[in-house]
């Protein structure tokens, strides 16, 4: 919980004692001390790496699975949908469309998951001791990055495979995984302060993202809706980050523009939303979770 600091100076010369310190919630809904954040850095850090070392702790696989998932994801949807569907692929080896778009979007919905729950399964943490609690959400993306990272060189030696290099676009790529970070950030902040007050959403997440999979261009194309449907598919922010990559690194699909602002503008929204969501409801967690 970001809070304002005043520290007791009426301790007598020679005191052992050390100075009180008083810890207030701090006053409106966004207001973020960017400086107290800064000062708990290092947190941050040992939060991530807890996050990745727990996750894979006591698996046969370890951190495998971080390829594991996309990698067999892509071959059921090439052979379901590229083989048996015939669906359009924008002229691209299908395993390498739909594997572009599964490296974000299992970034994203491992994110968005375990952000979600992240609160909760801290909850003794949070009842024992100060930091900033936007930390706690903020935590398990950085870990998810680490998957996102070696998910994507399995994804260029797929192209290495197929004789299919990356285009001169590539050098947007970062704009594209901002885009995916700050959609997982505002949704996961907004879901993890209602998991703590509503129990339910728990088990909402799974489903909601398996329904999000399905309206979202990862095993077919955009290209296949008209206008000015497609102006209205672009509300949903995924749709500018799965576009902006096979764009950034195949050169398929359409040229990034109106769709990709529409998206952008709603990544903004929901990340000031689950920012003053967060920020009204912090101030109970301690109590409530």
């Amino acid at each position: 919980m970001t809070t304002t600091k005043s520290t007791n100076n009426e301790v007598t010369a020679g005191s052992d004692r050390p100075p009180l310190v008083r810890i207030r919630p701090s006053k409106g809904l966004v207001s973020i001390d960017f400086h107290e954040l800064w000062s708990y850095r290092e947190l941050l850090y040992f939060l991530a790496w807890r996050d990745i070392k727990i996750r894979y702790k006591q698996t046969v696989m370890g951190i495998s699975w971080a390829v594991i998932q996309p990698f067999f994801s892509m071959v059921v949807f090439t052979i379901f949908f590229g083989k048996m569907a015939k669906m359009p692929s924008d002229g691209v080896p299908y395993p390498i469309f739909s594997y572009s778009a599964l490296v974000p979007w299992t970034f994203f919905t491992s994110a968005v998951s375990f952000s979600a729950n992240s609160l909760v399964s801290n909850a003794e943490l949070l009842k024992k001791v100060y930091f900033p609690r936007l930390y706690i959400p903020v935590a398990p993306i950085i870990a998810c990055l680490v998957d996102f990272v070696l998910a994507f060189l399995l994804l260029l030696g797929i192209m290495a495979y197929y004789d299919f290099p990356p285009t001169v676009n590539i050098v947007w790529l970062p704009f594209f995984i901002l885009l995916a970070v700050l959609s997982a950030f505002g949704i996961g902040l907004l879901l993890a302060a209602m998991n703590v007050m509503f129990r339910d959403v728990k088990y909402i997440v799974p489903f909601l993202l398996q329904l999000w999979l399905f309206i979202t261009p990862v095993v077919y194309p955009t290209s296949m809706l008209k206008e000015p449907w497609t102006l209205v598919y672009s509300l949903n922010p995924m749709v500018g980050v799965v576009d902006g990559f096979r764009w950034a690194l195949l050169g398929s699909g359409p040229v990034p523009g109106i769709n990709l602002f529409i998206s952008c503008c709603v990544s903004v929204l929901l990340l000031l939303g689950g920012v003053v969501y967060f920020r009204r409801m912090e101030k109970s967690f301690a109590d409530v979770v």
